[in-house]
């Protein structure tokens, strides 16, 4: 509130840049203050390097192209990937020196590194392929990269939308406040009063796998799609409605994944910032679905394969990213309808999509492989079991009940906010009440936070 406050009464857009750009750093150094030289190191690496790619021609506009992303990618695979390399290497390195052992490096892995890298790389890509001019103002770039609504989990914005709106002096809009405060006070909503209640439930689950029934363990399950479900995009709502607030406007990053019909229709709608970065990177580079059918699966399995890597360093995420594949690369499709109702044959192919997610989500959320196999065989084992769930049963109908607010608000009201000041008013009393009586603050993270 304080950073809004003083950006509107700053006249220069010059002193807006270096007043958020500053509220950037100290948001980032709040969480371990020395990682903010490795964010500023890649910040001038690829500053400079949008600055030559657009000056030179030929090999040396690739040249500083390769070192952009290799700065990115190397530091990436340091942190968030290096002791899960030297793991899985000490099986082969031990038949060559039976008596060593591979260390462990104690390495903390810096707070929404894979977003920053992400977002860092469109850039310079996007120069390269001459689809953006370079930024000639460090600050502007900087604070491109760095713009705290969305620094630490996204959405991963691309430069064509961001640059122009950050050199652009945005001018006070009440409207622009009251959308602002209207998505971040529905995220807050979500994340501490559906995802953060819920989790109590999801933990017991996974943490008592022996003893659970069958259908406790597949409650759990279907509790775990909705707590990062309301985690994750509860805290998209708040980036994007607080950048809303100053007048910026950040791209939507999901569209009620759970209403999918198939895979495809799942990754179309959500994550959609880092679905579109793998298309536009990775996917149509590869070849997308113009060199046949065969090429197209194996392009989407590389895809997913990467996008499972990019979720985490363990092989729950890897196996998660190729069962995702396999479901998205032969799956028959569906034509778009602009029938919106929910017919009968609709809402059974909703029901199974979302089964299908919610059974890859265990390998999301179980700390190893034999645990997700372990808690999929309970499933489908169809044992009996205790009947706990860890909180007693008013609390997990109110988890229920909150669950189907979320999912009717979002269904009808998607994209809206509240235009009249009285009904804007009464609904932020109504969400901060409900926040206050019904939240759950135990200083739980925001589940991307780790990535």
């Amino acid at each position: 509130m304080v950073v809004t406050l003083m950006y509107y009464r700053l006249s220069s857009q010059k002193a807006r840049t270096f007043l958020l750009l500053i509220a950037s750093c100290y948001f980032y150094m709040s969480f371990v203050p020395k990682y903010i030289l490795i964010l500023g190191g890649t910040i001038v690496i690829d500053y400079f390097a949008g600055l030559q790619i657009a000056r030179n021609k030929g090999h040396l506009r690739k040249t500083w192209l390769i070192i952009s992303l290799a700065a990115n990618i190397g530091i990436l695979a340091y942190f968030k990937y290096f002791n899960f390399i030297l793991g899985n290497l000490e099986p082969f390195l031990q038949m060559v020196f039976p008596r060593k052992h591979v260390p462990i490096f104690d390495i903390l892995l810096p707070i929404g590194l894979s977003f920053h890298t992400f977002q860092a790389m469109s850039y310079t890509i996007e120069v390269y392929r001459g689809k953006q001019a370079p930024e000639r103002d460090f600050f502007t770039y900087a604070l491109y990269v760095m713009f705290y609504p969305q620094l630490v989990a996204g959405p991963i914005e691309r430069p064509q939308n961001m640059l122009p709106q950050l050199r652009t002096r945005q001018e006070y809009k009440w409207d622009n406040v009251k959308e602002g405060l209207t998505r971040m006070l529905w995220g807050l909503f979500k994340k501490v009063v559906i995802a953060d209640r819920i989790a109590a439930v999801v933990d017991y689950s996974f943490d008592h796998i022996n003893t659970q029934s069958s259908l406790h363990l597949l409650l759990g399950a279907a509790l775990y799609s909705f707590q990062i479900y309301c985690d994750f995009s509860g805290y998209s709502d708040i980036g994007i409605g607080a950048a809303k607030v100053m007048g910026i406007g950040l791209m939507e990053n999901f569209n009620e994944p759970y209403r999918a019909h198939t895979m495809p229709q799942f990754w179309s709608r959500w994550h959609i910032s880092l679905s579109t970065w793998f298309r536009d990177y990775v996917y149509i580079p590869l070849g997308g679905n113009r060199l046949g059918n065969r090429r197209r699966k194996l392009n989407i399995m590389i895809v997913f394969l990467l996008s499972g890597l990019w979720h985490g360093a363990n092989w729950t995420f890897v196996v998660w990213g190729g069962l995702h594949g396999i479901l998205t690369a032969f799956s028959p499709g569906s034509r778009k309808s602009k029938d919106t109702a929910l017919s009968a044959g609709k809402i059974a192919f909703i029901s199974i999509n979302f089964l299908l997610v919610t059974l890859l989500w265990i390998f999301f959320r179980a700390p190893n492989l034999h645990d997700a196999l372990h808690y999929l065989y309970g499933i489908f084992s169809f044992r009996h079991g205790l009947s706990k769930t860890g909180v007693n049963n008013m609390e997990l109908a109110l988890s229920m009940i909150l669950i189907g607010i979320m999912l009717v608000r979002e269904y009808k009201y998607r994209g809206h906010y509240i235009k009249d000041n009285r009904l804007f008013a009464c609904y932020t009393g109504v969400i901060v009440i409900a926040c206050y009586f019904l939240g759950v603050f135990n200083e739980n993270q925001f589940i991307y936070f780790q990535f």
